[in-house]
């Protein structure tokens, strides 16, 4: 396994460990269930049952074992409480810019790239992304540069800082 470090909010890390537990406490159950009655129908050697219920087994197992090495390195991102004074956009935090000449205001939250998803109510980034990278240590009012998928370049101001 890997020695890098694993960045989850105290919400990612919640989310990893309930995973870690429904896996080893109830889908590991789940699958001995399926593994008896597999069993049961007898002859294993053309049992499509067994074999994806085996194969099913193995991808859990695999996961059992990825999430605890995650475990392992996490490094809670503490997030900054400050309330006074111009914060530097850091892992953790919520951000909102728009791009220049624009009233649309988009909201990101900083993350760790295994907590990360564009999908979420409010999209998180990650750290390593383009977006995570050009926010880093920026200010409420800074301005940064993006480049679009045509290559053009767009500037965009962070607007808050939270």
């Amino acid at each position: 396994m890997s020695d890098q470090i694993i960045y989850l909010t105290q919400e990612g890390l919640e989310k990893l460990q309930e995973e870690y537990r429904y896996l080893k406490d109830d889908k590991r159950i789940e699958i001995a269930e399926k593994l008896k009655e597999a069993i049961s129908f007898g002859d294993l050697s053309e049992n499509s049952e067994y074999e994806d219920a085996r194969a099913e087994q193995a991808q859990v197992e695999l996961r059992i074992t990825e999430v605890e090495d995650q475990l392992k390195r996490v490094e809670l991102i503490k997030e900054d409480k400050k309330t006074t004074g111009a914060k530097k956009v850091n892992m953790g935090m919520t951000i909102t810019v728009c791009e220049t000449g624009s009233k649309e205001k988009e909201q990101y939250k900083i993350v760790g790239t295994t907590e990360a998803d564009i999908l979420a109510e409010i999209p998180t980034v990650s750290n390593e992304s383009l977006v995570g990278k050009a926010v880093l240590g920026k200010k409420k009012w800074d301005m940064f540069k993006l480049k679009n998928g045509a290559g053009e370049s767009i500037e965009y101001k962070i607007l808050e800082v939270a």
